[in-house]
């Protein structure tokens, strides 16, 4: 894993941010959880990606509130002119 940042997702609408970080941190430190209000996914940032490596391992597929957990590197955001794009919309130049 090159990077430390990872997506969670499959969340029940109810997990907070503290509930997101204390589930990551027994794999490493967290520098930060935010779970995205309304949207079932949220963002956790391990202290190294070895550490996050670990806790990907050991949470993808894991139940957590009845839920079964997708966790993956989180991707870098696209550009706006990007996203255009990814729905079949007109290339600009």
């Amino acid at each position: 894993m090159q990077g430390s940042r990872l997506y969670v997702g499959n969340l029940k609408y109810s997990v907070t941010n503290h509930q997101l970080r204390g589930l990551f941190a027994g794999y490493g430190q967290v520098k930060s959880a935010n779970v995205i209000e309304g949207k079932g996914f949220g963002f956790v940032e391990m202290s190294t990606p070895e550490e996050a490596q670990k806790a990907k391992d050991a949470l993808d597929g894991r139940e957590f509130d009845g839920r079964n957990l997708k966790v993956d590197e989180a991707k870098p955001p696209r550009s706006r002119e990007d996203r255009g794009r990814s729905r079949g919309g007109p290339e600009r130049y």
